[in-house]
């Protein structure tokens, strides 16, 4: 039985999805809140092609034929008054698949959403590098649309963001603020950074950090008075800044580390966590830059970095455990989740007490 995509998209953006399925062999199918829903019977190899198809002309009559012969494609699309859908579409075992990621219009309000303010006052640097870590669905986008907005209300520049594809609108509103899509409005990442300094920049966002040339050509960004915000596919401080280094040969290594140890300002890393209402909740990793923090990066003593994190007792320094023991105490995930989720099992329960 064929379904109507349009209405289909409409009955999971009114269910509260966060990514809709169509897979052959399986009902088309979306997410909510973690868990799977199954709708409908299921798809024949021909009835995802018949959806994805729709799908390339509800966006824009976009063309196909890249997906076709790569086998790979990502795009965003909206319906007007309904959403805004990220698409990633892909061939398995021979047939057409998608998973779709519904983003809602409106930025959304970052108290509601449990983003601490220690995270949104990083807003207030004007220059530097910072990073949202995480691993991929676990609202790195989110929050970094949260901080563009917060720049974006408080004060006038120009912001650039370079996504892959756009997910959030940003009006003008104190600051102008151009956003472009990659493989839409430029050719790649670092071809649009490396225009984007010319363009009379304050803010540039950096969807993601893919290869050395990338991180090279933020970090001289940053280091020439600009603040760059970008995400990485990683947890933890520790482990972004290793990351970061590792990219590169090992003849560059002590330098990327020393101009690394100047330009970071901070390091977010977030996980989306069960709460006690059944709903997804933020944890947080908060790492602002210190003297101490700077020393270590230069000297290669990157593995004291968790320590002096976990340590910490001031908001703007507060461990993944810390931030998930408050989230406990607050009543908002339970004792099982707070163990589950945490990263030293034997330290959690004292800081559960």
């Amino acid at each position: 039985m064929a379904i109507d995509l349009t209405s289909f998209l409409t009955s999971a953006v009114e269910a509260g999805a966060s990514d809709i399925f169509i897979v052959a062999g399986l009902p088309a199918a979306y997410k909510v809140n973690g868990i799977l829903y199954r709708t409908g019977d299921r798809l024949m190899p021909s009835d995802t092609e018949v959806l994805i198809k729709d799908i390339y002309k509800l966006a824009g009559s976009r063309s196909i034929d890249h997906f076709l012969t790569s086998g790979d494609d990502d795009f965003s699309f909206a319906i007007p008054g309904l959403s805004r859908f990220r698409v990633s579409t892909y061939k398995q075992r021979g047939s057409l698949a998608a998973v779709i990621r519904i983003i809602a219009f409106d930025l959304p309000d970052p108290e509601s959403l449990g983003i601490p303010s220690a995270v949104l006052s990083l807003a207030d640097a004007t220059k530097g590098l910072i990073l949202v870590t995480g691993p991929a669905g676990n609202g790195k986008s989110t929050t970094l649309a949260c901080i563009v907005d917060r720049i974006n209300s408080s004060r006038a520049g120009h912001i650039i963001t370079l996504e892959d594809p756009i997910e959030f609108l940003h009006r003008h509103k104190q600051s102008i603020v151009s956003q472009r899509e990659i493989s839409t409005d430029t050719d790649n990442y670092l071809t649009a950074l490396r225009a984007s300094l010319r363009q009379s920049p304050d803010v540039i966002l950096l969807g993601e950090m893919r290869d050395h040339e990338t991180i090279q050509t933020a970090m001289t960004a940053a280091e020439t008075g600009h603040l760059v915000l970008s995400s990485l596919h990683t947890i933890g401080a520790a482990n972004t800044i290793s990351r970061i280094i590792d990219v590169f040969e090992p003849s560059q290594q002590h330098q990327i580390a020393m101009q690394l140890s100047m330009v970071l300002r901070a390091v977010v890393s977030q996980q989306l966590v069960p709460a006690t209402d059944g709903s997804l909740i933020p944890a947080f990793e908060i790492m602002t830059m210190t003297s101490a923090i700077s020393t270590m990066i230069r000297d290669n003593k990157i593995h004291q970095i968790d320590g002096t994190i976990y340590t910490s007792s001031k908001d703007d320094m507060i461990s993944m455990d810390s931030s998930l023991a408050r989230l406990y105490k607050q009543g908002k995930i339970t004792r099982e989740t707070a163990l589950q989720y945490c990263t030293n099992l034997q330290m959690m329960p004292n800081k559960m007490k």
